[in-house]
């Protein structure tokens, strides 16, 4: 990849257009050329009167690209965002429980439900329930993601970070693009599924939508942290509080980039092998951010058309659910029944049933899987949430949690499936229902995999 400067890129911009999506042998010689004839028509006709300056912007290139520096830039950058939407979401998330608890206890009180218990729990603890769970944890760190995401892609930092992981992602035979796709996927899966569309070439766009999954998206930070707070902290997760939790975040999000890497390497050498385009990226001139679009473009045309799918899938997540918990044979719900019918299976993994089942059931939405995992082991009829970290760790350790167990539940929900709104994402973005089910098999393949040798080789 060749960096220009926003001088340069404008007398080139039309050999630009015509070289990109070019084979990268083909298309570097063509670039190569043309910066070199550039060059030296520069030199020809520019008449220096003192020594060259340096400005702040090229500067701070120098920094924020750099090999040594542009990486833990690039990394400590990336998690104080996390930890600003993780954070800034607390109260937010604790307004939006209080204000759908006064909601339910409002519908509880009108007499038609009352009077039929299966429609109160059928609709109430089953779909209004669910659908509450997915916007009280999913629409606060969104709404605080989205914006901070945007504002770095108004500031002109994303093509950095898109420069600075160009290398690695052409020797995996991916995309330089596949980087910012990539990021976009931490907000939200689907939204990276769509941000796709960046990439021209057809084959590097489906191998960024196939492995975007691997990008760890806000519906699942709130299990990485309760369990991380539980079995590597007694604390709750804040700033400085525990090092060790800040560490397992961003090791997960390491490893979910590691995995990007890898399933890209493994498809472009296989399937999806072809010869990789050029990926020629101007290198925009840093400028202050537009308030107004920033706003538009992360709440309206993003953070709002995500929670929405969101919903209309984990609606009847919710009431699927509900009747699985509340249908019985004999004296076992169908929910407890299904998930010792799993447990086999779950146990070579270095997990039990009611994980495993609570994965699948949460499908629709990463959000309410450890709620669904409380309901199954407290057998209970409705989603259920402890008041605090030290029920939950009270909970999960009667029912034969270790810290083996946590960090196997956090990289199942890292690495396996995506949710049924991304998955309908790639399907309407790819015409393929074979893609699709590739996108869904890969990744539970992968999760599956590094479970069953991690569990023969720990104790």
């Amino acid at each position: 990849m060749v960096k220009l400067t926003p001088q340069q890129m404008t007398a080139l911009q039309r050999a630009w257009q015509q070289a990109d999506g070019m084979p990268i042998a083909s298309s570097d010689e063509i670039v190569h050329d043309i910066f070199a004839t550039a060059q030296t028509i520069a030199a020809n006709s520019v008449r220096k009167t003192g020594p060259a300056r340096i400005s702040w912007q090229q500067s701070l290139d120098r920094i924020l690209t750099s090999r040594l520096l542009g990486f833990p830039l690039m990394l400590l950058l990336l998690a104080a965002v996390f930890w600003l939407s993780i954070e800034g979401a607390e109260y937010p998330s604790k307004f939006l429980f209080a204000l759908f608890n006064t909601g339910e206890q409002f519908l509880s009180n009108l007499p038609g439900l009352n009077a039929h218990p299966w429609l109160y729990g059928f609709f109430i603890q089953g779909i209004y329930r669910s659908t509450g769970w997915v916007i009280a944890v999913m629409l606060p760190p969104m709404a605080i993601f989205f914006p901070l995401f945007t504002l770095l892609e108004d500031l002109g930092y994303l093509p950095r970070i898109a420069f600075n992981l160009d290398r690695l992602f052409q020797r995996a035979g991916g995309h330089g693009k596949q980087a910012l796709t990539m990021c976009m996927g931490f907000g939200c899966n689907a939204a990276g599924v769509i941000s796709c569309r960046i990439i021209n070439s057809p084959r590097e766009r489906l191998v960024a939508i196939l492995t975007n999954t691997f990008a760890p998206c806000n519906g699942r930070f709130p299990t990485f942290f309760a369990l991380s707070s539980i079995f590597l902290s007694s604390a709750y997760y804040s700033f400085g509080s525990s090092l060790l939790v800040s560490v397992s975040i961003v090791t997960l999000v390491l490893i979910g980039i590691a995995a990007t890497f890898l399933t890209t390497w493994l498809l472009t050498h296989t399937i999806l092998k072809g010869v990789p385009s050029a990926f020629l990226l101007e290198l925009p001139p840093y400028r202050p951010p537009q308030v107004g679009q920033i706003i538009v473009r992360s709440i309206f045309d993003r953070t709002i058309q995500v929670l929405v799918r969101a919903i209309v899938w984990a609606a009847p997540a919710g009431a699927i659910t509900w009747l699985l918990a509340n249908t019985y044979s004999g004296s076992e719900s169908l929910l407890t029944l299904t998930a010792a019918y799993l447990d086999p299976v779950a146990r070579l993994l270095g997990l039990d049933g009611i994980i495993l089942l609570a994965f699948f059931l949460g499908l629709p939405a990463n959000e309410i899987v450890l709620p669904i995992m409380l309901m199954g082991y407290l057998s209970a009829g409705a989603l259920l949430w402890p008041d605090s970290l030290p029920l939950l760790q009270k909970l999960l350790i009667a029912n034969g949690w270790t810290v083996k167990t946590a960090v196997f539940v956090m990289l199942f929900s890292l690495l396996h499936f995506p949710c049924s709104t991304t998955l309908w994402t790639i399907f309407k973005e790819t015409g393929s229902k074979l893609w699709t089910a590739a996108a869904f098999l890969m990744p539970t393949a992968l999760a599956c995999s590094l479970l069953f040798v991690l569990n023969l080789w720990l104790p």
